[in-house]
């Protein structure tokens, strides 16, 4: 009897946990279920809130909104103010589908916008400058200038003068300000112990049309920084995936900035310095030296490499403190995706075409086949 009633527990005790396992998948199904749905209303709501956000405030209005975006605005900037004067819906959706779209050059002015414009049609009339009047005058920039450089461009356009310039991009009061308004892109590393100007390399090289009779000298300044913003915001994930700083990649493009010719293969001099940078070889490239030195020379001479100068790659391993110039998209594209090659050295020749070589016989050759007199 005894075993019959162990059975019969037993027995009870197995049904017993069928019935519990049951409710316990019961009540899993149910949580899964809750979740999923959960998880689908609120991608199934976030997709249809960008979607509305991507489409026209109102298709059928034909009412004329002035907006003036401000010299200087930058992309984040522009789209708050067009979100505040009801052109679109979101400001920062609309700057992303701008990133996303690789939208960039946006001109100053005052602009007749309508709610019934499309996103599209909106960046198309930022980027072409369709503005109510003809800029008071224009500024080029071109690339691989220095500030003091910049500087001369400045003066020959304005009433501002190259000591002004300098003595403005280096004030520690107009620094601080711009490092606050861009603090992505203006780190603590512009101020490092051996950089010679902290904004060097951070006025991005650009044509700025100016609608104003008097624009002052922070204006004109912040204009140039703010395009760098622009420009750098749209590489984030190429920069964040080369684990560099932003600070890194303007210096390491101010160099092949430099470096480049006409002809020049700037992915491919950019893998020489990262080759020589994995091995803790100097970069040994003649624009820094004569960047240490503060002048400009035709020719670099052998006492010249020897410069005692944080900026001196001949004497420096690694990169040199911060950017020696402005550097364009170009060279900047060359930083972030350069040729996989074992290059360690090159040499242009007389016509500025490049050579490159694995070893340093082999660019022994190349220098007494296409250097020599």
């Amino acid at each position: 009897m005894d075993q019959e009633k162990k059975k019969e527990e037993i027995i009870d005790k197995v049904k017993m946990r069928k019935k519990e396992g049951k409710v316990v998948r019961r009540i899993v199904t149910t949580i899964t279920l809750v979740v999923l749905a959960f998880i689908a209303i609120i991608g199934i709501g976030g997709y249809f809130y960008v979607s509305s956000a991507l489409q026209p405030v109102d298709p059928e209005s034909e009412v004329e909104i002035q907006v003036e975006i401000p010299l200087g605005s930058g992309l984040t900037k522009i789209s708050s103010i067009l979100e505040e004067h009801g052109v679109i819906k979101n400001a920062t959706i609309f700057k992303y589908y701008a990133i996303f779209k690789n939208q960039s050059n946006f001109q100053a002015g005052n602009y007749t916008m309508t709610q019934s414009m499309t996103l599209d049609e909106i960046l198309e009339s930022l980027k072409t400058g369709r503005v109510y009047r003809e800029p008071v005058m224009t500024i080029t920039i071109p690339e691989g200038l220095t500030l003091e450089q910049i500087g001369k461009i400045i003066e020959k356009h304005t009433e501002y003068t190259q000591v002004q310039f300098m003595e403005r991009v280096n004030s520690e009061e107009f620094i601080q300000n711009v490092m606050s308004a861009y603090p992505e892109l203006l780190t603590e590393e512009i101020l490092g112990e051996n950089i010679r100007y902290p904004l060097e390399g951070y006025l991005f090289p650009a044509t700025y049309a100016i609608y104003e009779e008097e624009v002052s000298l922070d204006e004109l300044i912040t204009m140039m920084i703010s395009k760098t913003n622009d420009v750098v915001t749209e590489y984030q994930g190429l920069i964040a995936e080369k684990e560099m700083t932003v600070h890194e990649l303007l210096t390491f493009a101010s160099l092949l900035e430099e470096e480049a010719t006409e002809k020049t293969d700037r992915e491919t001099i950019a893998s020489v310095f990262y080759n020589r940078l994995k091995i803790g070889m100097p970069l040994q490239t003649d624009p820094t030296v004569l960047y240490a030195l503060g002048t400009h020379k035709d020719r670099v001479l052998y006492e010249d490499l020897e410069v005692q100068n944080p900026y001196n790659t001949y004497v420096n391993t690694g990169l040199p403190p911060g950017p020696i110039a402005n550097a364009g998209v170009v060279s900047i594209e060359a930083a972030l995706n350069p040729t996989e090659t074992e290059y360690l050295y090159f040499l242009a020749d007389k016509e500025g075409n490049n050579h490159f070589a694995k070893t340093f016989d082999e660019h022994k050759l190349n220098r007494s086949k296409y250097l020599s007199d």
